[in-house]
């Protein structure tokens, strides 16, 4: 019975599909809503970075899960959601790095579980039940 239970491609599996499974839906309202763009590329500005750089979001938020979730190219796309996230949290959460929610969480919690989860990601890579296994 614990045999059953050792199966690494079917672990990777379910965390690809967790991890940028949950991360898309926040790529994709991005894409249908400009105006976060907007408010990204100002983010930028404001530390002195060319507000075209608001349309990498794109990349780590969209195009990135959807290389994750089917499968090809994972460690790439993962490394993508890596660098996507460490973007997000010094342009928009550098103040919560250190604070608690109310509840006792890490403020940045969710965050972390993208961040951490794609590092995982990068090191394990696609697993055998993927489009182009790597």
């Amino acid at each position: 019975m614990l045999h059953a239970l050792h199966n690494d491609a079917l672990g990777k599996l379910i965390l690809r599909l967790t991890v940028a499974g949950l991360m898309l839906p926040h790529g994709l309202t991005k894409l249908l809503n400009p105006g976060s763009l907007t408010w990204i590329g100002n983010t930028l500005a404001a530390q002195g970075l060319p507000t075209v750089l608001a349309y990498g979001v794109l990349i780590g938020e969209v195009l990135a899960p959807l290389m994750v979730l089917i499968g090809w190219r994972s460690r790439v796309g993962a490394l993508l959601m890596v660098a996507n996230k460490l973007v997000a949290i010094f342009l928009a959460h550098m103040g919560e790095l250190t604070a608690f929610k109310d509840t006792g969480g890490w403020a940045l919690e969710l965050q972390g579980f993208f961040l951490f989860g794609a590092l995982a990601l990068v090191f394990l890579g696609s697993g055998r039940m993927a489009w182009r296994p790597d």
